[in-house]
């Protein structure tokens, strides 16, 4: 073998090595997301929303409940900005459930992503974050204390000890009714508006039946 040929063997050893490495420190540092992403299934919710302050990407203080998911269908998801693997694809799922709900997100509608990693997401990191995948209003990216992040995500049924391995998550629900669904791994966003609309569907009919037995009152 003459040098060149040796020289460039050497330098495919050392890309493949180099490689392998990058990879197992990405398949250690994202454990368990692979596994987790592949089959999306979903259940019926019950959540608690921690009454704690909280802090939306534009610095404002908000409470979860009453400033964002009451009197509102509400798309949450958990990110944290860090995360290369798993958070841009449930982002990204995010980005497409606004573009098919369209002008109703931030009516009817608001999506919240809240990071669950507080000690390096500041608001400013979320807003820069923010910028790739929302495209209009009505979408909330939350962080705060640890301690406020964390009751908060206790409430939700989404705490992780080590938020590295933090499973793909997307609640929705309905802040009036109470009626909330947990999808797990990479849902299909037209999945998650179809229950957006059903939610809606059931306001609107609830609403009029109110108004029947208010017309039928003595």
């Amino acid at each position: 073998m003459n040098r060149f040929a040796h020289r460039g063997l050497l330098t495919l050893c050392l890309l493949a090595v180099g490689i392998g490495q990058a990879l197992a420190h990405s398949a250690d540092e994202h454990a368990g997301h692979t596994a987790a992403a592949k089959n999306a299934s979903s259940e019926s919710a019950q959540v608690k929303f921690a009454d704690v302050a909280l802090v939306d990407q534009n610095g404002k203080t908000v409470r979860l409940e009453k400033d964002l998911v009451s009197n509102k269908i509400v798309v949450m998801s958990f990110i944290y900005t860090s995360c290369t693997t798993v958070c841009p694809v449930v982002s990204s799922i995010m980005g497409k459930v606004q573009q098919q709900l369209g002008a109703r997100v931030g009516e009817e509608v608001q999506l919240v992503s809240i990071s669950i990693d507080p000690q390096r997401d500041d608001a400013q990191r979320l807003n820069d974050y923010a910028r790739t995948f929302q495209k209009g209003p009505g979408w909330s990216w939350l962080t705060g204390t640890p301690q406020s992040v964390n009751e908060t995500l206790k409430g939700l049924g989404s705490f992780s000890g080590d938020f590295k391995n933090h499973q793909p998550l997307i609640l929705v629900g309905d802040g009036n009714s109470r009626h909330w669904t947990r999808y797990y791994g990479f849902t299909d966003p037209t999945v998650l508006s179809r229950q957006v609309e059903k939610l809606s569907g059931e306001r609107n009919a609830h609403a009029k039946h109110t108004a029947i037995a208010m017309e039928h009152q003595p």
